[in-house]
């Protein structure tokens, strides 16, 4: 299965990053002698999986024997904004690839990978998981976010293969949930007393947070424990930037 990318790279240098280097952009922020997006397009560039391939951001140079497969396409105000520009930009598909810019230690073989677990045809969203053990035997002093449930401690990915006609569903439900989150009452009869408390309490499955995500949202989503860290090592404060650049460089 070959399928065309979204790289979302549109987030300004204005957070904890931006004492580390003075660009525009996060996904300008040098790492050696490469920007830090520059290693997303090469994992991507070099998968035997990925077509077309729109950087929603800011134009750089681009190798020229990728050029034909890369175009761009200008920013918007939110993350969701952006992967629906990307969208825009390719033919119809029900299988895109998303991924963020801030995930230097990607490589094609990740990416392959990572596809080749996607291969349920009526599944609407696939989102990748890493384990706390897998992220800790490679950065042993790296600080993620973790949720524990019944099997693991995971961490989020940042990649998800999508079908794009699923992102206005999703955007309408998750503004409602991010407007309910500080208000316990109201979240709860979104999502379920029962769910939060085998959340809070660590007795929640993988397969019931898949079941609640999907029915939440409207769509059939599935998660996908990866074995490669590189997935969930997402470049997001200025000790992430330091173990990269010490792997990379």
């Amino acid at each position: 299965m070959t399928v065309d990318a979204v790289i979302l790279a549109g987030s300004l240098n204005d957070g904890k990053l931006k004492d580390s280097s003075p660009v525009l952009y996060e996904a300008l922020i040098p790492i050696g002698s490469k920007a830090m997006i520059e290693y997303v397009i090469d994992a991507l560039t070099n998968s035997s999986k990925i077509g077309k391939i729109v950087i929603v951001g800011p134009e750089i140079r681009i190798n020229e024997s990728a050029a034909d497969r890369i175009r761009f396409a200008s920013p918007g105000d939110s993350l969701l904004d952006n992967a629906q520009r990307g969208f825009d930009c390719l033919p119809a598909s029900r299988r895109v690839l998303v991924a963020t810019c801030d995930i230097p230690l990607l490589t094609s073989k990740v990416v392959d990978d990572f596809i080749d677990q996607c291969r349920d045809e009526t599944v609407d969203l696939f989102y990748p998981i890493v384990s706390r053990d897998v992220i800790q035997s490679s950065f042993a002093k790296a600080e993620r976010t973790y949720v524990r449930l019944q099997e693991n401690v995971f961490t989020g990915g940042n990649l998800m293969l999508l079908n794009p006609e699923i992102l206005p569903r999703c955007l309408a439900k998750g503004n409602e949930l991010v407007k309910a989150r500080k208000n316990p009452l109201k979240l709860s009869r979104l999502i379920g007393l029962s769910f939060l408390v085998k959340f809070i309490f660590h007795k929640l499955s993988l397969t019931e947070a898949e079941t609640k995500v999907s029915k939440l949202l409207g769509i059939k989503g599935l998660a996908v424990v990866s074995p490669h860290p590189a997935i969930g090592f997402d470049v997001d404060k200025p000790a992430d930037l330091i173990v990269v650049t010490e792997v990379l460089v």
